[in-house]
Parts: C-alpha cells; structure tokens; sequence
C-alpha cells in the first residue's frame, strides 16, 4: 500500500504519508463440526514514515506515542473460529466466531514485544421470522494484550481485515490500544421477487483514552444502501 492518509491519531487529524507491506497468513483445520483451530504468522512493515503535523505547530500524538521512520511487527498467531452459516458470502443465517491471538517479537524483527487479541462476532436471524428479510449483527473487538505496538499497527477504524468497522467514518478517523465495535445491519427487499432492496444500519465504536487507557467516550454512526438483493 502507498498512502498518504489524513491519521487522526489520539486526538487530532495529522497528516501523514507511508509505504505499508502486510502479509498476513493463517492456515484452519477443522477439529470438529463448524469449528476450526489455525495457526499462522503477521508480519507488518511501515517505512518512508513521515508526517505534517498538527496545525498551528503544536506536537503531534504521533510524535508523542513514538515518531520512526519505519516500524516492523512480526510474530505467530493462534486462531479458533466457529463457523456455522451456509453460504459465507450471502449469509442468511447462522453464527460465526474468531478469536486471534497475536504475539509479536523482537528476536524475529519487531520493533518491541507485544501482544494482541481480536475477537469476531456475527450473528444472522430472518426478521420476521417468515420473512427474507436478514437482521445481521456484528462484534468486533481489538485489545493490546500486552506491550506498545507501533503507531500505525494501533486498532483503529476502518483497519479491520475487511476494512469494514465504522461505516460512516474516515479510515484512521479514531486509533488506540484498545477498541470496541458493534453494529446492526438490517436488509430488505423493496419488491416482492427480491430484485430490489435496502439495507440500513447503525454503529458503535469506542477507543480506550491514551495514556489512561480507559474507555470515556462512544462514536455512533450510521447509514442506508441501494439496491441490495435479498434472495
């Protein structure tokens, strides 16, 4: 990836430009019915960092947490995922659940040790019941487990692997160790064939305060889609 990016850090927006290389790979087997255990190994590298600062002059949360020129984050993962929808691409119902544990280290080239657990939680229903109608609900939780991960390797909105937490906001807009996200997403069709439809959904996110670490404040957001086919 070649960025540059508006980062909005901590606090305020910061420009800032980077080269970005990620390779994450992590290999399932199934262990019993609709559920799997993986292991497998990140590896995210930063360089060309380099940032336009705060305006008016003042330092910026980047130059606070730990301004580089580059920043490297390797280590294995271990991963448990549930998974019992039929069609993954166009669930209509059913669950599915990941927790990915990460440990990064020194000995392999991080630039310092830490740890960190996501946690991946949807659910699907047919709202009403006899309907097509899909009501999808989605947990997404990043935790720093342990240690200080670089700046750009921070949770934060929109870096989820499908880029998808925080709809309605600016990738980058919110960023922290420690993040809590949850959506509702309701679709629906408009004509009686399926042909037409909508979806509406809303959003909560909440990023835990640096350095305190506590959680203070909450972000919703919030939107509409057409067309979306429901069948």
């Amino acid at each position: 990836m070649k960025y540059p990016q508006d980062t909005y850090g901590l606090d305020s927006a910061n420009l800032m430009d980077y080269n970005y290389l990620k390779l994450h790979e992590t290999v399932f087997r199934e262990i019993a019915p609709n559920f799997y255990g993986g292991i497998g190994f990140y590896y995210d590298y930063h360089w060309n960092i380099s940032e336009e600062g705060n305006p008016g002059g003042s330092t910026s949360d980047y130059a606070k947490y730990g301004a580089s020129a580059s920043s490297s984050s390797l280590g294995p993962v271990v991963a448990f995922a549930y998974d019992s929808r039929r069609n993954p691409i166009n669930p209509k119902q059913g669950f599915y659940g990941n927790v990915l544990y990460r440990q990064n280290f020194t000995a392999l080239g991080s630039n310092s040790d830490w740890g960190s657990l996501i946690i991946d939680a949807r659910k699907y229903f047919h709202f009403p019941a006899n309907s097509k109608n899909i009501l999808a609900l989605w947990n997404y939780d990043w935790l720093t487990t342990s240690g200080n991960p670089p700046y750009l390797d921070l949770p934060s909105t929109s870096w989820d692997p499908y880029t998808s937490t925080g709809r309605g906001y600016i990738q980058g807009r919110f960023r922290s160790k420690n993040m809590l996200y949850f959506e509702t997403e309701y679709r629906f069709g408009i004509t009686p064939n399926g042909l037409l439809g909508a979806v509406v959904f809303t959003n909560l996110q909440a990023f835990s305060e640096w350095p305190s670490n506590q959680f203070e404040t909450l972000h919703p957001g919030g939107g509409f889609g057409l067309p979306h086919k429901t069948q």
